[in-house]
């Protein structure tokens, strides 16, 4: 038998079990294959930029109801924490005084009545006797001077007859709008309205109802030069929706509008205040509870957004690692100080085609060779 024709095969199987680590895998001195990262390809979008501001719920209307006459109060003539509409009676006090002046009032206006009857009676007797000279012009200048005095005197009454028809109106106490009152502050038998116009109750309208937010004037100076210098399209006048977020962590139903901002800042906290008005229909919301707003002040039409997860800070600020077009892992430093939605706003550091790696950082680094794949939102790791 030839002993060179058995040895060759001997050799090539030493060969190949001296090529395999343990396992049969590759030994230590073959290459490991690139490891595999989620990248996601950035690409410029229309973003709308949302602002989320702290706020306080303040009440549409309020109305302080107060005695207007002084009287004792006979009746409360509502519930506590209820409805009112407007017009609608609240307080009763003591009529009777007032309607005797009303009575009063009206016999001195028929009394004036009847003197200017009687004066107007007498200037239509004298008349012809001026004109064939009966009597003299002084006597007919006199009874014209009565008829002058007295047509005063029915005109002094009938304000008289008013301003105390006025005040028996005001001893029936009614709500000047339709809202919520709260409690009374008398009860019956109160002497109200004696020197002073005597707070009786508080009534709100809570539907709509106002949210006062503040916003830190040097943010919308920032977003005002944004707008002038073309980065970013204006939401439009009354197209800015605007969310609440209760004081539990919970986002109210209801979408509300910007209405105004003030037009000057406040020198103590360098904050503009601004306005909503949201639907209450619930009362939900209730006057000085503390809320928060998201709201849309303008659009970034080129926007760049990247995923939270794949922006790294650090004492040198944010970054990034991008793989470029060899495989190869590079940092790249960007700005990115606005989140939205789960996601950066990328102002500077990235252009559109990017390839930022999303999942897998830990198995990499800047220089390495990776395996790039799709990154997959839903695949993302929760928050």
């Amino acid at each position: 038998m030839n002993t060179s024709k058995l040895a060759c095969p001997a050799i090539l199987l030493v060969t190949l079990l001296a090529g395999c680590g343990p396992g049969g895998g590759p030994g230590p001195g073959a290459a490991m294959p690139p490891p595999e990262v989620s990248v996601l390809t950035v690409a410029a979008e229309p973003i709308a930029l949302t602002t989320e501001l702290p706020g306080r719920v303040e009440a549409s209307r309020v109305a302080q109801v107060r005695a207007r006459v002084a009287g004792i109060v006979l009746q409360r003539a509502f519930r506590e924490g209820g409805d009112v509409k407007a017009g609608e009676l609240l307080f009763r006090i003591d009529p009777a005084p007032f309607q005797a002046a009303v009575n009063s009032a009206q016999a001195a206006l028929a009394k004036a009545e009847a003197n200017l009857a009687q004066a107007q009676l007498k200037i239509r007797r004298y008349r012809p006797l001026v004109e064939s000279n009966a009597i003299s012009k002084q006597d007919f200048d006199d009874a014209l001077t009565v008829q002058q005095q007295t047509s005063a005197d029915v005109a002094a009454a009938k304000a008289a007859v008013d301003t105390a028809r006025l005040n028996l109106g005001y001893a029936s106490v009614t709500s000047p709008i339709s809202g919520r009152i709260g409690r009374a502050l008398v009860t019956e038998g109160a002497l109200v309205g004696q020197g002073e116009a005597t707070p009786l109750a508080l009534v709100q309208q809570i539907d709509p109802i106002f949210v006062d937010l503040t916003q830190s004037s040097s943010d919308l100076l920032r977003l005002k030069q944004a707008l002038a210098s073309g980065q970013l399209m204006s939401a439009g006048r009354g197209q800015a929706k605007v969310t609440l977020v209760t004081e539990d962590g919970r986002p109210y139903p209801e979408s509300g509008k910007l209405l105004f901002s003030e037009l000057t800042v406040d020198e103590s906290s360098g904050a503009i205040l601004l306005r909503a008005e949201f639907p209450n229909p619930k009362r939900a919301l209730l006057p000085g509870m503390y809320v928060r707003a998201r709201m849309a002040q303008a659009i970034d039409e080129h926007a760049i957004t990247v995923p939270q997860q794949a922006v790294m800070r650090g004492t040198d600020g944010a970054s990034v690692w991008l793989v470029k077009a060899d495989g190869k892992v590079s940092a790249q430093p960007v700005t990115a100080n606005i989140a939205q939605g789960g996601r950066w706003i990328v102002s500077q550091g990235l252009k559109a085609g990017d390839r930022v790696i999303v999942e897998g950082l830990q198995k990499t680094k800047p220089g390495a060779t990776v395996k790039p794949m799709p990154w997959q939102a839903q695949a993302a790791s929760p928050r």
